[in-house]
């Protein structure tokens, strides 16, 4: 299977979430993926549990919001590089790196004070990623 040379920025995709682009840091040292999301609140479909979320996917832009749904995979707590702990609500989509695409779990949270909208964290990248830091986008 051939890898993809990854920088330490890249722009991501979420097709299933109508998400076309948003800027990630690669983070190798980061075991889940996190996607900042807003107004998350769970809710019912067909018996299952999912979650409506917004996300402002520019930096420092609040006006332009994607109002995204996806089924909700797991609940989890998740410490930040801060060493706080907080619970995510974690959901399962398409994730989309140049050509390729698969299928990656990702967290949401507020990444509001963060510098990047999205982290991308081992788990999504194994077995498909290397990462080159000197390189960007």
């Amino acid at each position: 299977m051939h890898k993809i040379i990854l920088g330490s920025e890249e722009w991501c995709g979420f097709p299933g979430l109508g998400l076309p682009s948003i800027k990630a840091r690669v983070d190798s040292g980061a075991k889940t993926s996190a996607l900042h999301a807003i107004n998350i609140m769970p809710f019912q479909k067909e018996g299952e549990t999912w979650v409506k979320f917004d996300i402002n996917p520019i930096q420092k832009n609040q006006k332009t919001i994607i109002h995204c749904e996806a089924k909700l995979v797991d609940k989890r707590i998740v410490k930040s590089s801060s060493g706080y702990r907080e619970q995510r609500f974690v959901i399962q989509t398409e994730l989309k790196i140049g050509e390729d695409s698969w299928i990656a779990e990702v967290t949401l949270t507020n990444r509001d004070s963060m510098g990047f909208r999205m982290l991308l964290g081992r788990e999504a990248m194994s077995g498909r990623i290397l990462v080159d830091p000197e390189q960007k986008y």
